[in-house]
């Protein structure tokens, strides 16, 4: 068994963060499955082992973690990779980790689980999102228009965060083509050692059918 262990599920870009990060570390680790759309991360077991009832949770021996954005703070500090060269960049990969949580993932993420998962088809509420996610998405894209990555030139915990929820253009509904400077981004990204698909990196996909 893994000393370093991912609570997570496939579907998640928040998890998919972390695995990824995990991964391009080089980090000896082991999927641990949380059946969320079954409502495990609302149980009191799992609020003992997070009291936010989220996914991902980092155990590395002693060490349990949540959020996304502190577990990659950490593995940068650990491993020595994707991380900072001066003080200033630091600051400049926090900017980008805090935007993307506020203003990126958090509109897509929920975006995508109302198209793709509860089905809801198109609504007030995911025109507003989808509104918000594309704003979003020009901001990124115009940053990355003249850079190959978002901090430094170089892959960094902040590339690692804003392309969680990335990978899966087809379901909330944008193409990379409308975004060509983000198409190339995640090319690179995908070229990284260690680089794998979210659904084929953590355990849950498929879905299993529902039941009529």
């Amino acid at each position: 068994m893994a000393t370093v262990q991912l609570t997570c599920f496939a579907q998640t870009g928040n998890a998919y963060k972390v695995a990824l990060m995990l991964n391009l570390c080089g980090v000896d680790w082991e999927p641990v499955f949380v059946d969320f759309f079954n409502g495990e991360a609302r149980a009191n077991t799992y609020r003992e082992l997070n009291e936010m009832g989220e996914v991902p949770v980092l155990t590395d021996g002693d060490m349990v973690l949540s959020q996304s954005g502190a577990i990659l703070h950490y593995l940068t500090d650990k491993h020595g990779q994707f991380g900072a060269r001066s003080s200033p960049e630091g600051y400049e990969i926090l900017r980008w980790i805090l935007w993307d949580n506020h203003k990126l993932s958090s509109y897509i993420g929920t975006l995508r689980f109302l198209l793709q998962f509860a089905k809801t088809g198109e609504t007030e509420v995911t025109k507003f999102l989808a509104g918000r996610a594309k704003s979003a998405l020009k901001v990124l894209d115009t940053h990355l228009v003249d850079v190959d990555f978002a901090v430094g030139n170089r892959p960094t915990i902040a590339d690692i965060s804003m392309c969680g929820y990335l990978f899966w253009p087809d379901e909330f509904g944008v193409s990379w083509d409308d975004y060509p400077a983000i198409g190339a981004w995640l090319t690179r990204i995908k070229a990284l050692k260690g680089w794998e698909h979210p659904y084929e990196l953590m355990p849950g996909h498929p879905l299993p059918d529902k039941a009529d």
